[in-house]
């Protein structure tokens, strides 16, 4: 297989480049190369630190499990869910043909299957990708909609429900396909729209839940805005008696889409790097790239005290992001994905420092403070800033709709011992 795929940039697709892939056989490879004109144009950027501005293709080297394309592309990938759901519309449709006696395509699915599966409208960021015929890939079609509006919520959640009991039928899969989005995670969701017109991501509970997950979401969320975090705007809204989160997408403006790209792009981390990475280095790249790095460093420092507070450890790097704001000048995207694990060890995904490792402690975020460029005095505002939103976990909790059992499911999250190390730092 051979693919030559434009990838144009945001709603007026503007032509930023060509992205070439081949198969042969078990072997696949893929190469980017910018477009002339993007090149002579006075507002070009690099879309990561990966690609720079440079005439010619230029080839990524796949590692691991890590993705055959560039990693700005990468992120614009289906997530494990959205993976799920694209492996099991392919084995229907080739059920389908074989009891209809027509031609099955024995061809296991590539990575250029999965890239190109991701619909037009919802694919994360401003890239968007334009087959050899002209079209955007899974581009609305006259009469329909690929991006279902909010009432149409318990659908999508009873087919959502279908695949993780393996009892989807065909116009479940129908119904998912191609909506899949692209900021990571296994946990069954959609893009929809929601009553105001907005881009938005439904997030449904799992059958495998043994606590009320996404209300633990949207309670995180909001505490996160309460605590002076730009965190992407969340609420709960009810299906069929079960809570969906809806959180809107924060890569979508009224003037258009937002490039996007996940901390891991910014880093160069590949999913086979044996290397731990940490918030100082998200900080390095702030320094190097940013559009106003004092003001989003200290923004991650304060990130860190509500991960540190809240047990939010599943912090990975994709698990942050960047906002293009103009000229290869980028900022940090707002919150997302972020969890109250009350029964997960305390320990970060992303390090503060090399030097503190993963451990979540009040100590650890004072030990790099200089590094933040903070002042121990400002350190503590911040940090009394986070833990006085903290304290209302409980009255937010019931404020959303929580039981006093499901409230109490995630003590263990809020409290905790670091809790009360920032109480005696601040007091």
């Amino acid at each position: 297989m051979r693919r030559t795929i434009a990838i144009d940039l945001g709603e007026e697709g503007r032509h930023l480049g060509v992205l070439r892939y081949e198969e042969q056989g078990a072997r696949q490879s893929a190469s980017f190369e910018y477009a002339a004109d993007w090149l002579r144009s006075s507002d070009r950027f690099s879309i990561e630190p990966g690609l720079p501005l440079a005439s010619g293709p230029q080839f990524h080297r796949k590692g691991g499990d890590g993705s055959v394309f560039h990693a700005a592309i990468a992120d614009t990938e289906p997530d494990g869910w959205g993976r799920r759901v694209i492996q099991r519309d392919h084995a229907r449709r080739r059920q389908e043909a074989r009891r209809a006696g027509r031609p099955v395509d024995a061809r296991p699915l590539n990575s250029m299957d999965y890239l190109l599966a991701v619909d037009d409208v919802s694919r994360v960021g401003a890239l968007r990708l334009k087959d050899e015929n002209g079209h955007y890939q899974r581009a609305a079609e006259e009469g329909r909609r690929t991006t279902p509006p909010l009432i149409e919520l318990a659908q999508l959640a009873a087919a959502t429900r279908a695949v993780e009991m393996n009892a989807e039928t065909a116009a479940d899969l129908a119904y998912l396909r191609g909506r899949g989005t692209s900021l990571g995670g296994l946990r069954p969701k959609c893009s929809v729209v929601d009553d105001d017109g907005w881009l938005a991501i439904g997030k449904f509970p799992s059958v495998t839940d043994e606590r009320p997950v996404t209300k633990g979401e949207v309670l995180a969320l909001r505490l996160a805005r309460r605590a002076g975090i730009d965190a992407a705007e969340a609420r709960l809204v009810e299906s069929d008696g079960r809570p969906v989160a809806l959180i809107r997408r924060f890569d979508r403006t009224a003037g258009g889409r937002l490039m996007y790209v996940s901390a891991a792009t910014m880093l160069g981390a590949e999913p086979a790097d044996p290397d731990e990475h940490s918030y100082a280095e998200i900080a390095d790249a702030l320094r190097r790239y940013g559009s106003r790095a004092t003001a989003d460093i200290e923004e991650l420092w304060r990130r860190m005290a509500f991960s540190v507070l809240i047990t939010n450890v599943d912090d990975h790097l994709r698990n942050h992001g960047f906002l293009h704001v103009d000229r290869g000048q980028w900022r940090l995207a707002p919150a997302f994905d972020v969890n109250p694990f009350p029964d997960r060890v305390r320990e970060l995904k992303t390090w503060i420092s090399e030097g503190v490792g993963p451990e979540a402690t009040v100590d650890a975020l004072m030990s790099v403070i200089a590094y933040f460029r903070l002042s121990r005095d400002r350190a503590r505002v911040i940090l009394a800033e986070v833990e006085g939103a903290v304290a209302l976990w409980r009255e937010e909790g019931r404020a959303i709709g929580m039981t006093e059992v499901e409230v109490e499911s995630f003590a263990e999250a809020f409290e905790h011992d670091e809790r009360g190390a920032a109480r005696a730092l601040i007091s």
